[in-house]
């Protein structure tokens, strides 16, 4: 039985309502509008993905270009499989998959990520957790989350008040930090995908989570649609859609971007993945300790790669299928798009178009619907054969681009920016002479954070304390809040000019690089 309709495109306060601003027929259609036209979706253009486009002078991708890729990756996805009489009954008995829903929810699914890239996100969540006590931390897709519902404060309904069927497509993990499910997901053999606990500090909760417990009101209700048909960590069909889209856009893209820069060279990868291929026999033979101390020489990271898959995921990982993947991306990168570099020429533009378009195509290909898929995997998943090709490609992303020191430098350099950023902004939130002059927009948040917490206060646990939070504990959790959602609402830019200006090297007094 299909779910009814009306029941997925139910907003958070009832009923299928549209804003005056509102063109379009379908209320999804209404989702994505409301989404590209909200101000979340412009300061994309601004947020790194990976690498900042500072000083390149070339086009490398942003959150804004990288999500308009997973919307379009996303969509043909949802198309093909609707198309398809195989899994039209499944994915209708399974909650539906509409392409408007899917789209909608793709172009949202980064609107909560903070300048820098994940650097940031790792720098603001170390201090909501251990500077302000704040339990649920900080989590890019929490925090996009967040933006786009809706709470009533003042008798204002702030946030973009989506339909449920799009909420629910934006929860790649349908579960919070600490609490919710309950027993929680982190607890099962295995966990799903990013619920386990980082095993350094397994009471720090889930690794990846969807919602903080401050919007768990409105997770249950977008997920309500769904109930019987998915269990509650379980993505829905729509967000499996995205998630994968999301998956195959970050493979393929960032590698354009490194060649493009020309941080990605033909000799290093070549050689890497080559003598995996040479030596992979006895490499095996390896012990743990020995390839982890030598995993700088050649073929010992690929290695370690295939016990890592082998480790996680034994549900698909296969020896064969992984050099096979070796080989193929062998060929597209050190015999295809790395063997000239780039160099801005017509030739190298088609180069790059033709690998983008051609792994693209290939991997949308390779998409299934499963009835029962194993915990770690969506119902919508990549075949066997070319979910090994994604984690080579995404192996070759974090090999040759993110462990280079000239990027650790660089971004050492951006987590202690965000961090004095976020200390400035707070000793100046909380000096009592200059509560005037105070942006009114931290004010705001401040509001935001103390009703929102306040409404919690009786549960404890939810917030994951032991007891309940004194007056002054949660007059500062609000704050600390405040401040962390500001920062996260930056660019780039935004945030380096913003600092200059805190510390006095800047001598501007009115700029356009931030709002107050």
């Amino acid at each position: 039985m299909d779910v009814p309709e009306e029941l997925r495109a139910r907003r958070l306060f009832g009923g299928a309502t549209m804003a005056p601003g509102d063109l379009a027929a379908s209320p999804y259609r209404v989702d994505r509008d409301r989404i590209v036209s909200s101000p979340y979706f412009a300061r994309l253009g601004g947020v790194t993905q990976v690498i900042s486009p500072g000083g390149s002078g070339l086009l490398v991708h942003n959150r804004l270009t990288h999500s308009l890729k997973v919307a379009q990756v996303a969509r043909a996805i949802a198309e093909r499989l609707t198309a398809d009489p195989r899994y039209r009954d499944l994915m209708n008995k399974l909650g539906g998959c509409d392409p408007d829903v899917v789209e909608a929810a793709a172009l949202a699914h980064d609107l909560g990520h903070p300048p820098f890239g994940h650097l940031g996100e790792r720098v603001l969540d170390t201090l909501a957790r251990q500077r302000f006590a704040l339990p649920d931390g900080f989590e890019g897709n929490a925090q996009s989350y967040r933006l786009v519902t809706s709470t009533v404060i003042r008798g204002e309904t702030i946030g973009l008040d989506l339909t449920a069927a799009v909420r629910a497509a934006m929860l790649k993990y349908p579960w919070t930090r600490h609490t919710y499910p309950r027993p929680h997901v982190r607890h099962l053999d295995p966990p799903p995908r990013g619920a386990g606990a980082p095993p350094e500090d397994p009471t720090r909760g889930s690794v990846k989570f969807g919602a903080y417990v401050t919007e768990l009101v409105d997770l249950r209700q977008a997920r309500e649609p769904f109930a019987g048909r998915l269990a509650d960590w379980q993505q829905t069909v729509e967000a499996s859609v995205m998630d994968t889209a999301d998956d195959i856009a970050y493979a393929i893209h960032d590698v354009e971007d490194f060649h493009r820069v020309g941080v990605l060279q033909q000799g290093s990868v070549a050689t890497e993945l080559m003598a995996w291929q040479r030596d992979a026999a006895r490499l095996r033979t390896i012990d743990a300790e020995t390839l982890a101390a030598t995993a700088r020489r050649p073929g010992r990271s690929v290695e370690q790669l295939r016990r890592d898959l082998r480790r996680k995921d034994d549900w698909i990982s296969d020896d064969d299928a992984f050099a096979a993947a070796v080989e193929h991306v062998r060929q597209e990168l050190v015999d295809g798009l790395l063997a000239a570099p780039f160099d801005g020429s017509v030739e190298a533009e088609q180069s790059v178009a033709r690998f983008s378009a051609r792994w693209t195509r290939r991997l949308i290909d390779a998409i299934e619907v499963r009835p029962d898929p194993p915990v770690r995997s969506g119902h919508v998943l990549l075949t066997q054969a070319q979910w090994h090709e994604v984690q080579v490609l995404k192996f070759v992303h974090h090999r040759f681009v993110l462990a280079r020191p000239d990027l650790a430098l660089h971004q050492r350099g951006e987590a202690r920016l965000i961090g004095t950023l976020v200390e400035a902004l707070y000793d100046w939130l909380v000096d009592p002479d200059e509560t005037a002059r105070l942006p009114r927009r931290i004010h705001d948040l401040v509001e935001l954070a103390q009703a929102e917490l306040a409404a919690l206060v009786d549960d404890p646990a939810a917030l994951g304390l032991i007891a309940a939070p004194r007056r002054a504990e949660l007059a500062a959790m609000a704050r600390g809040r405040a401040i962390i959602d500001f920062v996260a609402s930056l660019t780039d830019s935004q945030a380096v000019a913003l600092l200059d200006a805190l510390s006095g090297r800047s001598r501007q007094l009115w700029t356009d690089s931030f709002v107050l």
